[in-house]
């Protein structure tokens, strides 16, 4: 199975921290973004949405992290997705949650406005007002998801063990840090992340990542 990816990109590292974590082998094909490699003819191909990543297994292709790991995880017979259908469901239930909510108002209303030339707003101003909106309301959902989704008992998002859902809230939470976020306000969130940034394969999968925050080290964000 190859894997086309990009390093510095969120969505990839949740598929690429899976696999590694998980021991699934794959072939990696790095897609290189900065370059516009994915707006290109040959690209666009195989992804007519020009993202990364995409998986590819014989002739079956699979766009979307989410399901991505979902059906390796199913090839694999991986535990961190459980047979038991109510347990599924939970997992499903918590994806959904960061997708639809913390990822859209985090990573799309704050973090991306300031680093990605384009997700500027058509004006200063209304760039500025999107990025304090996105701010405050990612906010509002870290705190749900400190208090009433993590809690103080849980080392992971759906109880004791790791699942598909703590691979994919991991890398939407950790994309703070290239803007030098501060989770001091949510103790059970620090707790959780330290859980998965102990795991064997976090600190190759994100040497990328990691190099590219010491990048703009002095640059100034808007920030939690």
């Amino acid at each position: 199975m190859k894997l086309y990816f990009h390093p510095a990109s969120s969505t990839s590292r949740i598929v690429q921290m899976f696999a590694v974590d998980q021991r699934i082998d794959l072939d990696y094909q790095v897609v290189d973004l900065f370059t516009g490699e994915h707006l290109k003819p040959e690209f666009t191909a195989i992804n007519p949405s020009r993202m990364v990543p995409v998986l590819e297994d014989g002739d079956f292709r699979l766009t979307e992290s989410s399901a991505i790991i979902k059906y390796l995880a199913d090839k694999a017979g991986s535990p961190a997705y459980p047979k038991d259908l109510k347990a599924r469901a939970r997992v499903h239930e918590m994806m959904d949650w960061l997708n639809s909510n913390l990822y859209k108002d985090f990573g799309y209303g704050l973090i991306y406005p300031q680093l990605f030339p384009h997700h500027k707003r058509p004006s200063n101003e209304v760039h500025a007002g999107s990025i304090e909106w996105g701010k405050q309301q990612a906010r509002a959902w870290l705190k749900v998801l400190d208090e009433s989704l993590i809690g103080p008992k849980k080392a992971f998002l759906c109880g004791d063990r790791i699942t598909l859902a703590d691979y994919l809230g991991a890398e939407i939470v950790c994309i703070g840090d290239l803007v030098r976020c501060n989770y001091s306000e949510y103790p059970n969130i620090q707790r959780w992340i330290r859980n998965m940034k102990a795991l064997k394969g976090w600190a190759k999968v994100h040497e990328a990542a990691d190099g590219y925050a010491a990048s703009l080290k002095d640059k100034s964000f808007v920030t939690i």
